[in-house]
């Protein structure tokens, strides 16, 4: 491994389709291999024959994905500094950004365990589980929570080797904590006889095992170099900027999850079918999801370079082919579902009334990818180059159309919901879209 970042002429260098996939494709794979997390704690904890168990881990989980996503700010915005100081050359800041990380991670995550009685009391609550669920995910939640920390950090360590397109390395890393966990889970849940407990430890041992893996990894990189005086890593107008960027972000994250969440709400006051059928046809947008979120990845890093070097060429080249590619894999999605969503569904579901149902919306869901496009690339046109205030602003008005759709579509039922979920993949693209220019002669010239 090089031990030094990129010169500025190297930074220079346009993004070609090969730069896009080195970073597109592991993040694709990355994404592809999380979801066998939840299977693996379904079938490990399932097998204890107590369905308040499982329960009690579903409804936990959740929780903790919507926490922990809320917190992604961390990976996204290191992603753009580290490209962007990776492009003007700054190989100081370039080594500065993971320990200031660090700290940054180490007080939300102490912030986190600290409130953790109020916190799982408010969430657990909201949810609305039976006693025995919520009880059941009161202990899971207790002894996760303790991970936090080590979450956020590796949030910070996955985010500074995307930014400097080491997608390969990052890929190693997050197989290394899925995996441990996998085997965690089984191990101390099946053979250790430990319960809903021992699906909570083996993730906090994934995620310290994770950072002991990703600060070597790091270690390696910088040639031991990693270590900063305390003065450059609490520079207050470097240590500033940081914050206000990360906290757009975190608005902009909260604004996504509160739609999804609306939407998920509302299906479930629709009966139990309609519910079960919209959970089916999810599978298809987190599908779409894995695939163009690993082309945003690219587009944080490339964008980031650019924004970093001041190469307005190299710029706009990286956000053409993100866009192109983009809407390749989305016409290829979207083409898939219309023709193949049948077997899909029915490979989901044995329910003949679920899958009458969630047919009835499978061409709703077919135009998700090709809509929601836009917004994926734009996301990490935007992340990339910092400019999380407008991408914060437009997400809460991305928002606010979203409701008011929902609201003047109400007496369509769930076809008026999922209508009004496609206006908000429109909305935020297009508002994005149309901002583009402005933003762009405004840091260009």
């Amino acid at each position: 491994m090089s031990t030094d970042a990129a010169t500025p002429s190297q930074a220079f260098e346009p993004a070609t389709t090969r730069d896009i996939f080195a970073i597109a494709g592991p993040a694709m794979l990355a994404n592809l291999t999380t979801p066998l997390l939840g299977i693996v704690a379904t079938i490990a904890v399932g097998r204890l024959g107590d369905a308040t168990l499982l329960g009690g881990v579903a409804m936990a989980s959740v929780l903790f994905d919507c926490l922990f996503w809320l917190f992604g700010f961390l990976r996204m915005s290191t992603v753009a500094f580290t490209a962007q100081a990776l492009g003007a050359g700054d190989q100081h800041e370039l080594r500065a950004l993971l320990p200031r990380g660090f700290i940054i991670s180490a007080v939300i995550g102490g912030l986190l365990i600290v409130l953790q009685v109020p916190l799982a009391a408010g969430l657990l609550t909201a949810m609305g589980g039976s006693d025995g669920v919520t009880s059941t995910a009161r202990t899971y939640f207790t002894i996760r929570i303790w991970s936090a920390p080590l979450v956020l950090a590796n949030f910070v360590i996955l985010g500074w080797l995307v930014g400097q397109a080491r997608a390969g390395l990052a890929l190693t890393v997050q197989i290394a904590i899925n995996a441990i966990n996998m085997v965690a889970t089984v191990l101390l849940v099946l053979f250790l006889d430990m319960g809903i407990a021992g699906a909570a430890y083996a993730a906090i041992i994934a995620e310290l095992s994770g950072f002991v893996i990703g600060a070597l990894v790091a270690w390696r990189i910088t040639g031991g170099r990693l270590t900063q005086p305390w003065a450059v890593l609490l520079e207050r107008d470097r240590l500033m900027h940081m914050m206000a960027v990360n906290r757009d972000i975190m608005i902009r994250t909260a604004a996504l999850i509160a739609a999804f969440l609306f939407f998920t709400a509302q299906g479930a006051r629709s009966g139990d079918l309609t519910l079960a059928a919209n959970a089916v046809l999810n599978n298809f947008l987190m599908i779409s999801a894995f695939f163009l979120d690993g082309l945003a990845n690219a587009a944080e890093q490339l964008c980031g370079r650019a924004y970093g070097a001041r190469n307005r060429v190299g710029f706009s080249s990286a956000v053409r082919l993100v866009v192109v590619w983009g809407l390749g894999f989305a016409i290829a999605l979207s083409a898939i579902y219309a023709l193949g969503g049948s077997v899909l569904i029915d490979t989901m579901t044995s329910s003949l009334d679920v899958r009458r149902i969630a047919r009835d919306y499978l061409w709703l869901v077919a135009l998700a990818p090709v809509l929601g496009v836009f917004a994926f690339a734009y996301d990490g046109v935007f992340i990339g180059a910092t400019w999380a205030r407008d991408m914060r602003n437009l997400m809460v008005l991305s928002l606010v159309c979203f409701l008011a759709a929902w609201l003047l579509l109400r007496p369509l039922g769930n076809t008026g919901l999922w209508l009004a979920l496609l206006v908000h993949y429109i909305a935020r693209g297009g508002l994005q879209a149309v901002r583009y220019p402005t933003l762009l002669r405004r840091s260009f010239g």
